[in-house]
């Protein structure tokens, strides 16, 4: 999680949302990234997705299959979609997401019955620090 902090850090350099996300396999980063939204000005260029990409390129497969993903805010619908659709089996974010949170908060996406995957989701992991990131870019911001 510290690695995604560094990521969601990176991002504010080029005016985006301070979100990142990492996926491990068996210890091992195999994607990483943070938003990049703005830089991209693309609304598909969340943390989760770039990460994922990198992942199945680096595993060769678009199913995850014995990864982790972490990330420092409770992903959104389409994320969460994707992780579902990527057969990711775990799932740490940092941050809940009131206002867009399809992990549990609002949405419970990742753990949908009539889905064709579910996966563990676990919650909390540094949220204080990810809160304090995203309340310092907003804050400036305004």
């Amino acid at each position: 999680m510290r690695l995604a902090l560094r990521e969601a850090e990176r991002a504010t350099r080029h005016g985006d949302v301070p979100i990142g996300a990492v996926v491990v396999l068996e210890g091992e980063v195999i994607g990483a990234a943070g938003n990049e939204r703005e830089l991209r000005q693309s609304p598909l260029a969340h943390a989760e997705m770039l990460a994922i990409e990198q992942a199945a390129g680096h595993m060769g497969s678009w199913r995850l299959l014995n990864t982790v993903l972490y990330v420092t805010l409770e992903p959104c619908t389409m994320c969460a979609g994707a992780i579902v659709q990527a057969r990711i089996p775990r799932l740490v974010y940092g941050a809940s997401d009131d206002k867009a949170g399809a992990a549990g908060t609002l949405y419970n996406v990742c753990q949908d019955p009539r889905l064709n995957h579910c996966l563990h989701v676990s919650g909390g992991l540094l949220a204080t620090e990810s809160v304090a990131l995203l309340q310092q870019f907003f804050r400036a911001r305004r």
